[in-house]
């Protein structure tokens, strides 16, 4: 009788977090976006920007640093926590999973883990990190790519699986929060 009575607590817990998330997601102002967001536990920087329209899943699992721009659309699947460095600049539609169906179990169980993501790296739009990765500092990883294994400093990955393309600039001084280039709330 516990085991059900707990389920049915965590079920309706995990409703109202779902609803809470998808209004907060339309507020259409990130200053107030961002405050519902560390009401929820998300440890997000005060100089960081999400933008409306976002998934996220487990706020309390999730870090984001100064100067970082999540944006329009960005899932972020905190269940195994991600830690998002400074000055970091995810385009629109990019998902980061932390939890995958495993293939091989006969029961089709659930598997991950964390995701890292150093300082000045760049993920562009619509390109997909999977469970147990870490994205190096000023990595940069194409439009439409899908990471599955840790991508290097200052390197350039693209395709599916994400391979390395090119190297990138090691001298980065800037942050996508300062305001220059953003026409959106």
């Amino acid at each position: 009788m516990k085991k059900s009575i707990k389920f049915f607590i965590r079920k309706y817990y995990e409703s109202i977090m779902w609803m809470i998330l998808s209004v907060t997601a339309l507020i259409p102002s990130h200053i107030i976006r961002n405050t519902i967001l560390k009401f929820l536990g998300m440890k997000i920087h005060n100089k960081a920007i999400v933008y409306g329209t976002f998934h996220i899943r487990a706020p309390f699992k999730i870090s984001i640093g100064d100067g970082t721009v999540i944006g329009h659309g960005v899932t972020l699947d905190g269940r195994n926590s991600i830690e998002v460095g400074k000055n970091v600049n995810f385009s629109s539609e990019v998902m980061v999973w932390t939890m995958q169906r495993d293939y091989n179990d006969p029961f089709f169980g659930a598997k991950g883990g964390s995701v890292i993501i150093e300082d000045f790296a760049w993920i562009s739009a619509r390109a997909i990190i999977l469970p147990n990765v870490t994205i190096g500092k000023g990595a940069v990883v194409a439009a439409g790519a899908v990471v599955t294994k840790d991508v290097e400093p200052y390197t350039v990955v693209g395709g599916i699986p994400a391979k390395k393309i090119a190297d990138r600039n090691q001298d980065l001084q800037y942050s996508p929060a300062d305001g220059r280039g953003l026409p959106f709330v």
